[in-house]
């Protein structure tokens, strides 16, 4: 996973949100990123419990998406 050609993009995409999360208590870590473009992410620290997660995620793949068009959906566990 580590030598993803997607990865550098992907977690350039994420860092621009990562601050919101930690203020928040929470952070996001690639899981992984599939062959069919589905990048799969673990919530970290507070974010595993929000009851707001559902809509960072939505945010996050809008983020993601745009910066890495290859990217086709982002799921979250």
């Amino acid at each position: 996973m580590e030598n993803h050609p997607l990865l550098p993009r992907v977690e350039a995409a994420l860092d621009a949100l990562r601050p919101y999360l930690v203020t928040d208590g929470g952070n996001v870590r690639v899981a992984n990123i599939t062959p069919e473009g589905v990048l799969q992410l673990e919530w970290e620290g507070a974010c595993g419990a929000c009851p707001m997660s559902p809509m960072t995620r939505a945010g996050l793949e809008d983020t993601v998406k745009k910066a890495v068009p290859e990217i086709t959906a982002v799921e979250a566990k």
